[in-house]
């Protein structure tokens, strides 16, 4: 399947549809289109996180049958770097099947076949919920902007590079708790290259210092000795 590019016009969120039968990812991508989303096309499990790591989507359509690695698998790949909500859609309809799914870190799920308009409705529940759960776990002074790949402090946004809006955003996501070293190497790069631990501590320097000329006061990031780091809100 040729993946498609995701919409020039900033502001949409951005839907990953992981799924190897064109015609029903194409069908729903034009469904979402409709409806105001962008759209990336992804047929392939292992494609599929590399998919997430790059571009970050609002949320992630995994079919749980796929070639190469399937959608169980992949959903518990994706589950160690990226809080991202996952809607799992299955032609299977046993409970066993459905429960693997969601104990497997899928928010929700679909049965095929199933009506687009359903989908999107599900999509757009959970963008509410996942939001609402970001806002509160997420200091109100701090905004998580992924359309433009940046974090803002009191609605300025924070010099971060990519590498270092991807770490600050995953300390981010829960506060207070701790993520060791050797998880947060994952968030950083794509490609997956084999970088030492102590790439990490480079980057949290550089993310103090910005946090500290940003003037955000106590909320930063706090080591944790032997383990890695966590972000305090205050």
């Amino acid at each position: 399947m040729t993946p498609q590019p995701m919409s020039p016009q900033r502001g949409k969120q951005l839907i990953l549809i992981v799924e190897d039968d064109a015609k029903i990812a194409d069908m729903l991508a034009n469904y979402l289109h409709m409806h105001g989303f962008a759209t990336e096309l992804c047929g392939d499990g292992h494609d599929a996180v590399a998919r997430v790591r790059q571009q970050a989507p609002a949320l992630v359509v995994l079919d749980l049958m796929l070639p190469g690695l399937d959608g169980l698998a992949v959903c518990t790949a994706v589950r160690r770097v990226s809080t991202v909500p996952i809607i799992m859609v299955t032609a299977r309809v046993d409970e066993i099947d459905r429960l693997l799914g969601l104990d497997t870190g899928a928010d929700d799920y679909v049965c095929k076949p199933f009506s687009p308009r359903e989908v999107v409705a599900r999509i757009k529940a959970l963008l509410r919920r996942s939001e609402g759960a970001l806002a509160k776990s997420v200091p109100a002074v701090f905004a998580v902007d992924e359309a433009r790949q940046q974090i803002n402090w009191r609605g300025q946004p924070l010099p971060l590079t990519p590498v270092e809006f991807r770490l600050m955003r995953q300390l981010m996501s829960h506060p207070g708790q701790v993520f060791a070293r050797a998880r947060l190497l994952d968030t950083l790069h794509e490609d997956q290259r084999d970088v030492s631990d102590r790439a990490i501590d480079s980057h949290i320097k550089n993310l103090r210092r910005k946090l500290e000329q940003a003037g955000t006061g106590e909320a930063g990031i706090s080591s944790v000795y032997g383990v890695g780091y966590r972000f305090d809100e205050t």
